[in-house]
């Protein structure tokens, strides 16, 4: 392969936007690696880009297992020996309000939700940084949510403020916390980091009651993905535009 072609790691990409996200990737010509939880699903969701015409590559990766995170990073130097685009998609959400309210959510919730959200993220973000670095301009991208505005919780006149899933939104508030502060320590480099909203879109997650196909889903991490030398660093975007933190 050559080393001018763009490499791209999304975790949580065998299906919803994970998979839209790597496969409009794809058709700019960068090689997607689809991370996976589960092998087969991986494998299967890799096959369906690949009859695309899309250079598409299953990864096993349980973002939560350490294991799995060191083995990512062995897989990419010995394949590439590089990584241009990280984006950090898998996630989980809220197990119903209920649970999740602000005086009822349970530290085993908390510690769930916070364990895939941010520390997973974080850790294997910190692992891929030295192959991140290989590249001239690398691009980190991690899948937050509108609900972990601080300022739009805080505003009545807001569209989430009757909304308070307490674990899950403190877990997007903590990624974007983290974006800001790598986005801050890899100023002098070419790397860019930023938090995307893909919006309420129909995936697992976001149920049929969702206003958004995951083709316009996806299209805020794709963009932020492929940005240009003078585009943003630092910043928390839906659709091209910046939200509140």
């Amino acid at each position: 392969m050559s080393q001018d072609k763009q490499v791209a790691l999304i975790t949580g990409a065998n299906k919803g936007i994970g998979l839209e996200t790597a496969r409009q990737l794809g058709k700019l010509g960068i090689t997607v690696i689809l991370g996976s939880r589960d092998a087969n699903k991986g494998e299967a969701a890799a096959a369906k880009l690949r009859a695309e015409g899309i250079d598409a590559r299953p990864l096993k990766l349980d973002i939560t297992n350490a294991a799995d995170r060191a083995a990512s990073v062995t897989f990419l130097e010995q394949n590439f020996g590089k990584l241009d685009i990280l984006i950090n998609n898998a996630g989980i959400a809220f197990e119903g309000w209920s649970g999740n309210s602000t005086s009822t959510a349970s530290p085993e919730t908390i510690q769930r939700i916070f364990e895939t959200n941010l520390f997973a993220p974080v850790a294997l973000t910190q692992a891929l940084l030295p192959l991140l670095r290989k590249g001239p301009a690398a691009r980190i991208v991690n899948l937050s949510s509108i609900m972990g505005s601080l300022t739009l919780h805080s505003d009545p006149q807001s569209p989430i403020y009757g909304m308070k899933p307490f674990a899950y939104d403190a877990s997007k508030s903590a990624l974007n916390a983290f974006t800001i502060h790598l986005a801050h320590e890899l100023r002098d480099t070419g790397i860019k980091v930023n938090s995307a909203h893909p919006g309420w879109v129909k995936t697992d997650m976001g149920t049929d009651a969702a206003p958004m196909d995951v083709v316009v889903g996806a299209t805020t991490s794709v963009a932020l993905a492929t940005l240009p030398g003078d585009g943003p660093t630092g910043a928390f975007i839906h659709m091209g535009k910046p939200l509140p933190w």
